[in-house]
């Protein structure tokens, strides 16, 4: 079992106290403080409810808290908090806890929960650009950390795989045979047969008759799909696999296996009176919008409300999920409150599952705008990686000028990408992002590099010292840096937690830098190699759980953190 963290302990010894001050059921806040250790909230709110005075009614509470081994001092702040510091040995008891705790305090929550999310979602046929990059990096984290956490995590990466541009697509390719195309080469020919389409009406008429023979499983027209598929899906390999995150082939449904539940879908809303004809289309409408989910378009066809409506019946029905997640940018906000409302409406979402749009914002470029390249056309999102890990190998080269060849690239490999994921991870998802490439492989501030450098150093420490795992020894003074670094990996287990209960991993960036600026201060205060005896021996340990830390914590986020750069 994991070891709590020392603010539920304090939290169960401040209830105690503000019952034998007379408040009941009172769940105190307890949170860190610039001004002692911790502070505990809920004095406030009490006193008001029992008309007594909050500095009175604080100084109660801190008289009953029993002082000794743990907890040092217990003191009234404010207008009614109550400051909280601990003794050296329970900061000691409590690392030394945590040094023995493989999983570095986190326990596992989220066991027995079921989460499927669904990220990425790029389209077949076309290649990835860099609007595909958020959702496939903080789908990535929240699913290593669910993971983490203890829960079941089932990824989805819904492909666009249907629909009449495939109509156009297969017609040309049959009109006009090649030997497998890259994909470079079919957004060549999409374009061409996009052209062929809108300038040729019978070509446009051969290629919706061709959707026709698709979508009723014609052989050849659906062996042509295939290969389409198939040269999508080792695309999408390689660049997941260069991104460094967990999709795989496996993990990919499309469009098209959900096809043949559309019709049902359509007919139960109509029949249940949830889904109506407007304008020749079945639509469900909502209270709050004046835009329906079309489920149904007027010429009968159905388009990627129906899909997503199918994907979450199948989710919840059978995969039994208890929580779904659609990690997709905010423009698709309505949409997705369109869809849950009219599968809440049918029945489909039960209010035991919950369902969350994870919504993000747009990578922009320095001039504040959507980024592109320079003539304004997508950017491609492996030109994108390339371009990093570019940049990356000269700031590791300037670094280690010794390094060449494989092992140089290794490390550019891993700075480089490590430095486009933190950037966007850092950023609150629901914000725009500059996306500054000199910025983020800067080795100091806020980003991937320094975070790498900070582990890389530590495990250099720590083979200086030449020091195995060692045991802490709890009667040994603390200096003030030390007990702040405490207290900061103490908050690894909250800070998932809060990941979690927000789906933001931006809070998890933002405990890590903290804990490597803390880490800073305390080696600059307090010697490692230099210390002797016990010091020595809880600054080692220190550093080992530091480096752990913030290993686990970069892996969480997708990053690699080697140990040398």
């Amino acid at each position: 079992m994991a070891v709590p963290p020392l603010a539920a302990s304090l939290s169960d010894a401040v209830s105690a106290a503000l019952a034998t001050a007379g408040v009941f059921e009172v769940a105190p806040r307890i949170r860190r403080s610039q001004h002692a250790d911790f502070q505990a909230d809920g004095v406030l709110a009490s006193a008001g409810a029992l008309r007594r005075d909050p500095r009175a009614l604080a100084a109660e509470v801190a008289a009953a808290l029993p002082t000794g081994d743990r907890l040092a001092a217990a003191s009234v702040a404010g207008p009614g908090f109550v400051n909280l510091d601990l003794t050296d040995g329970a900061l000691l008891d409590q690392l030394a806890a945590r040094l023995a705790d493989p999983r570095l305090g986190v326990g596992t929550p989220e066991s027995g929960v079921t989460t499927v999310v669904d990220y990425s979602q790029p389209n077949v046929a076309k290649e990835m650009h860099v609007g595909h990059l958020r959702s496939t990096i903080i789908g990535d984290a929240l699913v290593r950390t669910l993971e983490h956490l203890g829960g079941d995590v089932i990824r989805r990466n819904h492909l666009g795989d249907w629909g009449t541009q495939f109509g156009m697509l297969i017609q040309r390719l049959v009109e006009h045979p090649e030997p497998p195309a890259s994909m470079g080469r079919l957004l060549e020919i999409y374009r061409t047969a996009q052209a062929q389409f809108e300038a040729d009406p019978a070509f446009a008429d051969r290629a919706r008759q061709r959707v026709v023979a698709l979508q009723s499983g014609d052989r050849a027209t659906v062996a042509v799909w295939r290969e389409l598929v198939d040269e999508s899906e080792r695309y999408f390999t390689e660049v997941y696999d260069r991104l460094g995150v967990r999709l795989t082939p496996a993990d990919a449904v499309g469009e098209s296996a959900y096809n043949a539940a559309l019709p049902g879908i359509a007919d139960e809303l109509e029949r249940a009176g949830i889904a109506v004809i407007s304008d020749g289309a079945l639509c469900v409408f909502a209270d709050f919008s004046s835009t329906p989910l079309i489920v149904r378009k007027s010429d009968g066809g159905f388009g990627y409300a129906a899909t997503d409506l199918a994907a979450l019946r199948q989710r919840v029905g059978d995969l039994h999920a208890d929580r779904l997640l659609y990690v997709v940018d905010a423009r698709q906000s309505l949409h997705f409150r369109l869809v849950f409302a009219a599968a809440t409406r049918a029945g489909w979402l039960q209010a035991t599952v919950s369902a969350t749009h994870v919504a993000f914002g747009s990578v922009l470029g320095r001039d504040g705008r959507p980024f592109r390249t320079r003539s304004g056309g997508t950017i491609r999102l492996i030109d994108l990686l390339t371009d990093a890990v570019d940049r990356a190998r000269t700031v590791v080269a300037a670094k280690n000028p010794d390094l060449t060849g494989a092992a140089l690239d290794e490390r550019a490999q891993a700075v480089g990408i490590g430095a486009v994921k933190y950037a966007d991870l850092a950023t609150g998802r629901s914000r725009d992002y500059v996306y500054d490439p000199d910025r983020m492989l800067a080795l100091t501030g806020d980003t991937g590099v320094y975070l790498q450098y900070a582990h890389a150093r530590i495990r250099s420490i720590l083979a200086r010292a030449g020091s195995a795992r060692t045991q802490v020894d709890a009667t040994a003074p603390l200096h003030a840096a030390e007990r702040a670094l405490i207290l900061d990996l103490d908050g690894f287990a909250e800070t998932l937690s809060e990941v979690v209960a927000s789906y933001e991993p931006h809070r998890l960036c933002a405990y890590l830098h903290r804990l490597a600026q803390t880490f800073t201060a305390f080696y600059d205060q307090c010697p490692v190699l230099r210390a002797t005896g016990p010091t020595r021996t809880n600054r080692l340990a220190l550093c080992h759980l530091t480096g752990d830390t913030l290993h686990t914590g970069l892996t969480l986020l997708g990053i690699e953190a080697p140990d040398q750069l």
